[in-house]
């Protein structure tokens, strides 16, 4: 039965994860249930309750916006508009030929240019992007994977130029490209190499942005594709393993990065469920960490995560309904544990957010952290006959799901015989079904339907974008010294052949402007493209 099928008309409940619901949850759901094993207290082991001891007591979680479009000044604009609204983080989304590592003036880019985020070509574009934004005050959330490298460096060129060390720079690059190939597709390279490179960037952290997280394993994306959340944590988790293990191999010990490991997680309006989930990922990470792979620390067994409210569940049809999703998707987030949170527009299933709909979005955030008692109190729903099941249930099918990643091998040779990603669009196909028989309901789409839309009148992007990018690149290679690009791509391909840190020549390119699709070229050279199996 579909997860809305009780205001469909009286039939049975079921989770998103398809267990039944049950009309009443009493003391015998929890038979055997041990608080001090469990639980414990916020802040310890098992870290159930939050990753810290006080939560939102004392603070609220980060708030911040997604946002990038069309040019950097553009994009540039919108963030200056959120700090003046009072977010606590900037967010930035970037189109697709910088997700993929192509300049915006490769043939491949051609009418993706500024689409859907901002376009950033070179250290000059990442400039604009950051103008007037002291960096060393805001906390920067940016959502690279297979170039994640290159932005990440672009950034602390343009910190170092306004005068601010690395040790002050603080923020998050989600650097997840294991997900690429099972949800997403903005890969480059193939899974072997894109591991070296993400274990050079954990290294390069560790001594050059100690402040800084260096991934966000991110379940956000399988959820969008339609992953459970039980195969959202399951598969999720699993992929860290594969980092944390990649990193261990190549001689790091575990306690000097995993403390600088995030993770990224959807929140939907299955309220309940939702939290179990939250709950479940922490319980089963703080284990993982502990018995797995020994870590002392206990930042290193510490699940933190960033939220999205979820930009599927979201309709174009009678879009002000959004409202109260992301409200509800924020209220599970938050009542979950979250660090931070980005509350999606109203107005994402139609186009780029309007400024106003993102102000919208961001007084969600902080109507929850101001106007309601849920941050007075750490872990509310903590003993609650119904959260604490579904929060074993989920666990239990986490890891079981988990168990069979590793009897491929891991997460690598999973992806590899697209297990991960059968079991998504098997599940998505299940979910399609139910909304097109009306079985599951989404309002204003296949129930209480208008017979006439309100019309609105989206963003739109000055499609000359592209053309400005491209005579910005050619000003661009006109006035640096060739020369020094030259020889420090050279330094970059000579540290992909061999086992030096491929970060330090990459910032050199960089900084003597060589482009995003430049520096990614070159590893192309070395490393080649990831061409997907048949099995996918």
């Amino acid at each position: 039965m579909g997860a809305w099928s009780l205001y469909g008309g009286g039939m049975s409940h079921q989770t998103e994860s398809g267990w039944d619901f049950e009309p009443v949850y009493g003391p015998e759901k929890l038979d055997g249930f041990d608080p001090a094993e469990k639980l414990g207290v916020p802040g310890e082991y098992p870290f159930t309750r939050g990753v810290y001891p006080t939560m939102y007591t004392r603070r609220p979680w980060t708030m911040r916006q997604y946002a990038g479009f069309g040019t950097a000044a553009e994009s540039n604009q919108r963030y200056h508009q959120l700090i003046d609204a009072g977010t606590m983080g900037l967010s930035v989304a970037f189109d697709l030929p910088t997700q993929m590592g192509y300049d915006s003036d490769a043939e491949l880019a051609h009418g993706e240019v500024g689409k859907v985020g901002v376009a950033i070509d070179s250290i000059d574009d990442m400039r604009v992007l950051f103008d007037r934004i002291p960096l060393d005050q805001v906390s920067t959330s940016m959502t690279i994977n297979a170039p994640a490298s290159v932005l990440l460096l672009l950034y602390q060129l343009v910190a170092e130029e306004q005068g601010v060390s690395g040790d002050k720079l603080t923020g998050t690059i989600q650097n997840d490209v294991l997900k690429e190939y099972i949800a997403r597709g903005t890969y480059i390279y193939p899974p072997k190499e894109s591991l070296r490179l993400i274990s050079d960037i954990f290294a390069y952290c560790q001594t050059e942005l100690p402040r800084w997280n260096t991934i966000s394993i991110s379940g956000y994306h399988m959820a969008e594709a339609g992953a459970t959340p039980a195969q959202e944590i399951a598969f999720t988790l699993a992929d860290g393993i594969e980092y944390v293990r990649a990193a261990v191999a190549s001689g790091l010990d575990v306690d000097e990065f995993a403390p600088r490991l995030s993770f990224f997680f959807v929140s939907r309006t299955t309220l309940l469920e939702e939290v179990a989930k939250f709950r479940a990922a922490r319980r089963i990470w703080a284990q993982v960490m502990r018995d797995e792979f020994g870590a002392k620390n206990p930042k290193s067994l510490m699940l933190r995560f960033h939220t999205q409210t979820a930009g599927v569940q979201l309709t174009a049809q009678q879009p002000e309904v959004n409202l109260v999703r992301v409200a509800i998707q924020g209220l599970a987030a938050v009542l979950g544990g979250t660090q931070s949170l980005h509350t999606n527009s109203y107005d994402e299933a139609i186009a780029l957010p309007t400024e106003k709909a993102a102000r919208l979005a961001l007084r969600t955030q902080q109507v929850l952290a101001y106007e309601t008692d849920i941050t007075a109190t750490v872990d509310p729903f903590a003993g609650s006959y119904v959260v604490e099941s579904l929060t074993g249930e989920v666990e239990a099918a986490a890891r079981e799901l988990m168990d069979r990643v590793e009897d491929f091998g891991g997460a690598v040779a999973a992806i590899e015989k697209g297990f991960q990603k059968q079991e998504i669009e098997r599940s998505a196909y299940r979910i399609a079904q139910q909304i097109d028989s009306a079985e599951r309901v989404v309002v204003g789409l296949n129930k209480f339907k208008v017979a006439e839309e309100e019309p609105y009148e989206p963003l739109r992007v000055d499609p000359a974008i592209e053309a400005q990018q491209v005579e910005r690149l050619a000003t661009l290679r006109a006035e640096r010294d060739q020369a020094a690009v030259d020889k420090a791509l050279a330094d970059l391909k000579a540290a992909a052949q061999g086992s030096d840190n491929c970060l330090y020549p990459m910032k050199e390119a960089l900084k003597a402007r060589a482009t995003v699709g430049e520096v990614c070229d070159a590893l192309r050279e070395v490393w080649g493209a990831y061409v997907p199996a048949d099995t996918f």
